[in-house]
């Protein structure tokens, strides 16, 4: 950080300087990577937290805090850029910008930006007000919809593994892929986000960011530069060119799913209807899954697979390329036992790192063939640790770098592929839920998404590392 910089909580409760540095290194002692602050530094970081008291919705507040601006860029005899952190439930998105805009704080284009959480709207039409909304006054080179699931290492390493590999970028297409499948599994319930997430469910929760951001990442064209809006102009050209998903055709394309209590991990879990905040008899699916074809050369065909879901088996987030088969196989029928297709696997999270798997032959005097693995691991070929998203992403802000940030279009056009589903799923509620036990992995209808294809979800590989080691220390 600079040696001039400020950080302004604005908030409705009494709070004074003090308390709010004191809850804000109990913090900092408790869930910081880097253990607890040591005084020195802590108590010279303190001194740019300040606390002002004030309604999101009251002109006053929006003044004293200009008032206090003026004053920090008085003091330190230069202009400052100015981030507004909209850090407030989704309520306040739409109305702490008009109340930025009316008291002057966003007329300078060039050093003033507002950072903005998901969920950018609720549906199409809220998204596209809420959007207006910001239009209304800032630009959007001033706007940073912020994703923390953008700033993950392995996220962005997915742009370096394709365009900097000559190896990988000539088969990345129709010709020698299969299927793509792209996981994002929570191992956990709703917690106590059960208010929020019942109004939500996983498709807006999950699939209309996180997983949204993957698939674009994954089958984007080759970009001419770095610059920011170049890599987001191809973001959005594959979600132009994702294939609409007609209302009579979803329930082919989406599958949804809702967890009920059972016992995994040794202890009795909660159905998601039994979780506090939610409904007794609540409709929200805690599961989806959707399958997508892109209409464009690169991808004709090749049906790409996203799922979600929370109290599932493990946490994981991957993302499986299945190659196609050999189109002769010329080894003897004895020398195939367990032949598998190759299959590059990039895993997000929790252990972030790259397999790619293949066949080789077994030792002995016969030839046969046996599925092995190649892996990369972050962790254990860089000594340099991996910085939270967040560090990525707020740094970027004040870089003003919006690579990793959602550009209205993109959010927009999210938005209006998943539409239909959502609508579809209003005005039909399921009569089977819940319809998954807590530890396994989603309905069975799922398995059926795949099957029209002749495909099926790869175990993911965290399991498959499990497995191997079972294998060998037997």
């Amino acid at each position: 950080m600079p040696k001039k910089f400020a950080i302004i909580a604005v908030d409705r409760i009494r709070l004074g300087d003090d308390q709010l540095r004191r809850r804000l290194r109990d913090g900092v002692n408790r869930f910081s990577r880097f253990g607890k602050a040591k005084a020195a530094a802590w108590n010279q970081f303190a001194t740019h937290l300040h606390y002002q008291q004030g309604d999101f919705k009251k002109p006053q507040t929006y003044a004293a805090l200009g008032a206090q601006c003026d004053r920090l860029e008085k003091e330190w005899g230069t202009k400052a850029h100015r981030i507004f952190y909209m850090a407030t439930p989704p309520s306040m998105f739409g109305e702490i910008p008009k109340y930025l805009g009316r008291a002057g704080l966003a007329r300078d284009r060039e050093w003033t930006r507002i950072v903005i959480e998901k969920p950018i709207g609720y549906d199409l039409e809220s998204a596209l007000a809420l959007n207006a909304i910001l239009a209304a006054s800032f630009e959007e080179s001033q706007i940073f919809r912020i994703d923390h699931y953008l700033g993950k290492e392995t996220v962005q390493n997915i742009l370096a593994f394709r365009f900097a590999n000559p190896l990988f970028e000539p088969i990345w297409n129709r010709r020698y892929v299969d299927y793509v499948t792209i996981t994002v599994a929570e191992d956990v319930g709703v917690e106590h986000r059960g208010g929020y997430y019942d109004r939500a469910g996983a498709l807006r929760d999950m699939v209309q960011n996180h997983l949204m951001q993957l698939l674009c990442l994954v089958a984007m064209e080759p970009m001419v530069s770095f610059d920011a809006d170049e890599i987001r102009n191809k973001k959005v050209d594959v979600l132009h060119a994702v294939r609409p998903i007609h209302r009579d055709a979803v329930h082919k394309s989406a599958v949804r799913g809702q967890y009920g209590r059972a016992r995994t991990g040794g202890e009795k879990v909660k159905g998601y209807r039994e979780e506090d905040g939610v409904a007794p008899d609540s409709q929200t699916e805690t599961f989806a899954a959707l399958k997508l074809f892109l209409d464009n050369w690169r991808w004709q065909g090749v049906p790409f697979y996203l799922r979600t879901g929370k109290r599932l088996p493990r946490q994981v987030s991957e993302i499986s390329i299945q190659f196609r088969a050999v189109p002769h196989q010329s080894f003897p029928p004895e020398a195939s036992l367990g032949w598998q297709p190759s299959r590059l696997v990039m895993s997000i999270q929790p252990d972030e790192g790259i397999v790619l798997g293949f066949q080789a032959k077994y030792p002995g005097p016969k030839m046969q063939l046996r599925p092995v693995d190649m892996r990369f691991s972050y962790r254990e070929s860089f000594a340099a640790p991996s910085p939270d998203a967040y560090e990525t992403l707020l740094w970027d802000v004040m870089k003003n770098d919006a690579t990793l940030f959602m550009r209205a279009d993109q959010v927009e056009a999210a938005w209006r592929l998943l539409m239909p589903v959502l609508e579809v799923w209003k005005t039909t509620p399921p009569s089977d839920f819940p319809n998954y036990a807590a530890g396994t992995w989603g309905p069975e209808d799922t398995q059926g998404l795949l099957a029209q294809q002749g495909h099926r979800w790869p175990l993911p590989a965290e399991l498959l590392d499990h497995s191997n080691r079972k294998r060998k220390n037997s």
